[in-house]
């Protein structure tokens, strides 16, 4: 990774910042896989898709993933990028970015994404909803060697206890999330993710029982890197 690599890493991905050196030459270690197994495609105009914008999405996969040691989501290898949103001929709406098991892609809107990355504490990040998406279903495709990296028990607890949220935001009641997570249970462990990364004392503070079952989940505990 070249030195202006890191330094776009150092200065505009802090959760890379936050890590030891250590944990750095991991990460990088981790994202250089990511870059190189993965196609980065510019859509509707957006001819050139650059070098930071191939390293702050595949970090965001990095961040997500980072408490395996070898998780990469091959299902996955193609990575979309719009400008803005942009229109879903089959849902006749617009986008802001989705996952698509079927053609194994993740789509993303890059105003949107970046526009997750400047507030790093308001729970609504893109990039980190859709990996999130992807993660969910990387681990029921069991015809590459990723799937049911879940520890299964931790998850089923995760399920009831997200399951419990859900009527709470159905009912008005006011949390932690934000109401799109009552969806169903792919947005709100989509929704949960995001609030995991970037509000983990609120989170924390709120539900520790649901917190506790994303650290055991994810195999890693934001509030380490993120004062309160």
């Amino acid at each position: 990774m070249t030195k202006q690599e890191v330094e776009i890493l150092e200065h505009k991905f802090p959760y890379y910042a936050r890590l030891s050196e250590q944990h750095k030459s991991e990460f990088r270690k981790k994202l250089e896989v990511i870059l190189t197994s993965k196609s980065f495609i510019g859509r509707s105009g957006l001819r050139i898709v650059t070098p930071e914008m191939k390293l702050l999405i595949g970090a965001t996969i990095v961040m997500v993933t980072f408490g395996w040691n070898d998780l990469r989501l091959p299902h996955f290898s193609k990575i979309l990028i719009y400008p803005d949103t942009y229109y879903s001929t089959i849902s006749k709406q617009y986008h802001r970015g989705e996952v698509n098991p079927r053609l194994g892609i993740i789509v993303m809107s890059w105003s949107c994404f970046l526009a997750g990355m400047e507030d790093q504490s308001d729970g609504v990040n893109l990039g980190i909803h859709e990996v999130a998406h992807a993660l969910k279903l990387e681990n029921q495709i069991y015809y590459n060697d990723e799937s049911e990296f879940f520890n299964p028990e931790v998850y089923r607890t995760f399920q009831n206890l997200a399951n419990k949220e859900m009527l709470h935001l159905k009912a008005g009641t006011l949390t932690v999330f934000r109401s799109s997570a009552s969806i169903d249970e792919d947005e709100f462990f989509a929704v949960a993710l995001e609030t995991f990364f970037e509000k983990p004392h609120e989170f924390f503070g709120y539900n520790p029982e649901l917190y506790g079952t994303l650290v055991q989940l994810m195999r890693q505990d934001p509030r380490v890197w993120i004062r309160s």
